[in-house]
């Protein structure tokens, strides 16, 4: 009985690792779509979008499940409670990289600008760089892999700002840009958003290793920083 839960655990994990592959790929794919002005690709994730969903459907049915079967214990059962809330959260990443693509289309029908495009090419990095990492210490179980993750959000936050600082001024200088505008702020906050969801990766998998549940968003463990961020960059507008 004992092997039987371990093998579909095994399943459920390596589900859960697919998934956060189709994910990434999906974020690269609608960030590249923008810097290389690819209508034809931002449609191809905007069409694959119902199979992100459908993975996290399937990881929740099966995980449910197997609690129902199999009665787990307090680890394990905290186990299936992290791949359904990290699930739950890799779905919602799969849903911002479909809005990026579909902004992008809207931004191809518009005016390109293309400093702000590499800056957002560089946010897309450094996201799916995180994310990649986050799946790594979520595929050893290493919560202090997990931490040091959930730290890197702040850079995240920190070119957000920048970014739509950026955005802004160009709109001022060029208000007949509106419409690429609008469209650059709403992907480097989706970009932004990815971020927070990684985060919360980084808690589960805090959470399944001690038991704990955990704050490791560093902008509301430390609100400070934010203000500095903001800070920041009002100093450079002046």
């Amino acid at each position: 009985m004992r092997e039987l839960f371990v093998d579909e655990m095994k399943k459920l994990h390596g589900r859960f690792a697919e998934m956060g592959i189709n994910v990434s790929e999906q974020i690269y794919r609608s960030t590249t779509a923008l810097t290389d002005h690819d209508e034809a690709l931002a449609k191809e994730v905007t069409s694959g979008d119902n199979g992100t969903n459908s993975e996290e459907m399937e990881l929740e049915k099966q995980a449910l499940k197997l609690i129902a079967l199999q009665q787990p214990v307090a680890n394990d059962f905290r186990d299936i409670i992290t791949i359904l809330k990290a699930s739950s959260d890799l779905e919602r990443i799969g849903d911002h990289a479909v809005t990026i693509a579909r902004e992008t289309v809207r931004v191809k029908n518009g005016k390109q600008i293309s400093p702000i495009e590499k800056k957002i090419s560089l946010m897309s990095e450094n996201i799916r760089t995180m994310l990649s990492s986050v799946l790594d210490a979520y595929s050893k179980n290493d919560d202090k892999a997990a931490r040091q993750v959930a730290k890197k959000d702040i850079e995240i936050d920190r070119l957000y700002v920048e970014i739509r600082d950026d955005i802004t001024k160009a709109l001022a200088k060029h208000p007949e840009d509106a419409q690429s505008g609008s469209s650059y702020l709403i992907i480097i906050k989706m970009l932004e958003r990815i971020g927070d969801h990684i985060v919360n990766l980084a808690e589960w998998i805090v959470y399944n290793v001690t038991g704990k549940i955990v704050e490791l968003n560093p902008g509301k463990a430390d609100p400070e920083l934010l203000n500095n961020i903001f800070s920041d960059n009002l100093n450079v507008v002046k």
